[in-house]
């Protein structure tokens, strides 16, 4: 008998340990691709996932400055958030596939178990890179506030889509060249590759967010342009703010007719 999706995609969840998380993580999306799983959501997701003591988290207010240059200390402040952020990531994709797969489909479950693979060999890639430097993930302070978009849309897959592929990742898409830029820069050819690799994998998960909103808002005979300013204005707390990387976003199918107004 076939192990739930919904079991195993909790059990990562539910895993606190940084590398533990990635194994189990790249496992279920496996299990998942070979069709080891069943389609059964007979379980809830956690209202937040197992992490560990450390980084201590922070709200944003707090958070130390992470100094200028190409210091050592602005260096390992750099990849350390980073890599806190993908950790995150793992769960709010992981969390998207688990908490909605049974509404919303197969695909949609292949999809963010794929993007939850991506997330963990990004966490595993920088983290490597942060004990390359002499650190690791959890010495310094980390943002205490990336979870919060999950919660906020706990309860609606079309305000969780809006808020975390289409405005949180498609950041990403913005502001990850300028910093490919420095790195290069610094003459960090290795560090360089791993942002160009984040970058590319992160236009296909926009896309499959921008993808599955637009289906939601079919079934629903709604625009999805106009909704997704409704759920962005109504659900998430930060601004959305220029400059825009257009051309990443308009690979993954976020055009400006989305995102164009709110900017100004």
């Amino acid at each position: 008998m076939s192990l739930s999706a919904a079991s195993c995609i909790r059990a990562a969840l539910l895993t606190a340990d940084p590398r533990e998380k990635v194994f189990a993580t790249r496992e279920v999306a496996r299990n998942w691709r070979l069709g080891r799983l069943a389609f059964a959501f007979d379980v809830e997701m956690p209202d937040r996932p197992a992490w560990p003591d450390a980084p201590e988290l922070l709200p944003p207010n707090r958070m130390p400055k992470r100094g200028k240059g190409g210091s050592e200390r602005a260096r390992i402040a750099l990849w350390h958030a980073l890599c806190h952020i993908e950790f995150v990531a793992i769960d709010l994709a992981l969390d998207m596939a688990g908490r909605f797969g049974a509404e919303m489909g197969e695909e949609f479950v292949s999809d963010f178990l794929g993007v939850a693979a991506d997330e963990a060999m990004h966490f595993a890639l920088l983290e490597r890179k942060l004990r390359s430097l002499g650190s690791f993930y959890g010495e310094l302070p980390a943002h205490g506030g990336l979870w919060e978009a999950a919660e906020n849309t706990r309860h609606d897959v079309a305000a969780r889509l809006a808020v975390v592929p289409m405005v949180l990742e498609a950041r990403g898409l913005d502001v990850t060249p300028g910093t490919l830029a420095r790195v290069r820069a610094q003459g960090d050819e290795g560090g360089a590759r791993i942002l160009e690799r984040i970058l590319s994998d992160e236009i296909r998960h926009v896309s499959a967010g921008t993808k599955h909103f637009t289906a939601c808002c079919a079934k629903s005979m709604k625009s999805p342009e106009i909704h997704w300013k409704e759920l962005v204005n109504c659900h998430f707390r930060g601004t959305v703010k220029p400059p825009f990387n257009d051309s990443a976003r308009s690979a993954a199918g976020l055009s400006l007719s989305f995102y164009g107004e709110l900017a100004s």
